[in-house]
């Protein structure tokens, strides 16, 4: 039996902060339905609960990895922009202010399951609407929740980061490591 890593993510970020712990994976996706109401963590915690499930169902014995990524500020969630002018808002929101992104973490493998949740502490420089219009027209700001890229040229935006640097880019590698370990995933 395959005993690699399944990783129920398409976001290339997942993949890429995956890749760099040196097992192999493979990237199954199924639709799951998210939820969109309760507290940050509750929210993330469960959307990859359901994100993992789905895969996992028609894999029995396989480890499978999901993941969920959100944006908060001011008791409100900032998810993937559906348009540019909501990208603009969301950075308009975010500039010279304190904001927290949360991932949700599920490993799971037949009856065994570990659900849990990271939080980081972002600080954006202030923006002003030349600097934002121009961001958004790069197009980068448009699948990223909160309408940013840590990892891209959203990055020269980031003033400070209290917490993990991976939990921003969408998985908090050390938190990941413990879960695979402690669902049996060897060598990391």
């Amino acid at each position: 039996m395959d005993q690699s890593l399944i990783l129920a993510s398409a976001s290339p970020r997942r993949r890429e902060l995956i890749g760099y712990m040196g097992i192999p994976f493979e990237i199954i996706t199924a639709d799951a339905e998210e939820m969109k109401e309760g507290t940050p963590e509750a929210l993330v915690m469960e959307n990859a609960r359901r994100k993992a499930q789905a895969v996992a169902r028609n894999y029995a014995g396989r480890i499978v990895l999901g993941a969920d990524t959100i944006v908060y500020l001011n008791d409100r969630v900032l998810g993937k922009p559906r348009d540019e002018k909501e990208a603009c808002e969301m950075l308009s929101m975010l500039s010279g202010a304190w904001h927290t992104v949360y991932t949700g973490v599920c490993v799971m493998k037949d009856e065994y399951l570990d659900v849990r949740c990271d939080a980081s502490r972002v600080l954006f420089v202030k923006l002003d609407e030349k600097t934002i219009a121009h961001y958004v027209k790069t197009g980068e700001p448009m699948d990223k929740a909160g309408a940013y890229a840590l990892q891209g040229r959203g990055g020269m935006f980031v003033e400070r980061i209290d917490g993990s640097y991976s939990n921003v880019i969408g998985l908090p590698m050390a938190l990941t490591r413990d879960m695979l370990l402690k669902a049996g995933i060897e060598n990391l």
